[in-house]
């Protein structure tokens, strides 16, 4: 189960944006979705963006069951997405408590649009192409976002929403998404 470092705020690499994949059915793309998968397992992380691992492609992994991290969410589906493009399907936004990987021990208040469409393609370059609301939604903008080389921290609109996860939920086990 080979896991990757995962970058921290502050890594230029988190900044930028990623490139597009040309050839899908590649042991190299294989190669790199199974230490996504591991690395995202082994942190217990809802998802992944391979620029987190240093990784320069747009390449996303997803996916939550129902576990004591998530009280109010729902399952989303174990997903690989690459090449991604979004669309809202609504101009309603909800603000809601994230976190990342890359900004660890932190969370904070972000607005996200409560419904959208995304396709892209899977591991073998076949059409994915779905319809997302609530927490399957923000799951799907918030791993996109790094494909920009946007980190949740920038979505922001009010920064008294934004502290440590222990300050902010004293005694509760919350951990990094």
């Amino acid at each position: 189960m080979p896991t990757r470092t995962v970058l921290k705020m502050g890594d230029p690499r988190l900044l930028q944006v990623a490139r597009k994949v040309e050839a899908f059915d590649t042991p190299e793309l294989d190669a790199l979705l199974q230490d996504m998968h591991d690395t995202m397992a082994a942190l217990d992380g809802a998802g992944l963006a391979a620029p987190q691992i240093g990784v320069d492609l747009q390449v996303v992994i997803f996916g939550v069951r129902r576990n004591p991290r998530y009280p109010d969410a729902e399952e989303v589906p174990f997903t690989e997405l690459i090449n991604p493009e979004i669309a809202p399907l609504t101009q309603e936004q909800e603000q809601g408590w994230e976190g990342c990987l890359s900004v660890p021990g932190m969370r904070g208040m972000v607005p996200r649009f409560t419904r959208l469409r995304y396709r892209g393609r899977d591991r073998h370059g076949e059409a994915i192409d779905r319809v997302a609301e609530g927490f399957h939604a923000r799951v799907v903008q918030h791993e996109c976002d790094h494909l920009q080389g946007i980190l949740y921290p920038m979505r922001i609109t009010d920064f008294r929403t934004f502290g440590f996860t222990d300050t902010l939920f004293p005694g509760q086990a919350l951990t990094d998404d």
